[in-house]
């Protein structure tokens, strides 16, 4: 299967928004955001768009780790939680954020190839 494929099983993540709908849970309505990521079975698979998503998950999952260890040692240092919440208050904006850098740089990828301005740093 191709790398690409397997970004485009990231719109299955979309299917946990139908909690939001079914029940009282409305944060769960976020997950509809992934359903961009089908988008993927339908491109060429090219070795341009794969070292971009590649890139991009990199940048993003450096991103999701340093801000997971600055909120929970933020929130330790600062006693304002204890140990579990503020892990869990980590690990909640780390995943958060990473998941926002991913669908930024992805989408600045595409621009740019959409603008024919070539490789994107």
């Amino acid at each position: 299967m191709k790398k690409q494929k397997l970004y485009g099983m990231l719109g299955v993540l979309s299917l946990l928004g139908l909690v939001g709908v079914f029940t009282e849970t409305r944060s769960f309505l976020a997950f509809f955001a992934f359903a961009v990521d089908f988008q993927y079975f339908f491109l060429p698979a090219d070795e341009m768009t794969e070292a971009r998503m590649a890139r991009a998950g990199a940048r993003a999952f450096v991103v999701g780790m340093l801000s997971m260890a600055a909120v929970t040692l933020g929130m330790l240092t600062l006693g304002a939680a204890s140990p579990d919440r503020a892990l869990t208050a980590g690990c909640t904006a780390g995943w958060a954020l990473s998941v926002v850098v991913f669908s930024l740089l992805c989408a600045w990828g595409e621009l740019r190839e959409s603008w024919g301005l070539g490789r994107d740093t």
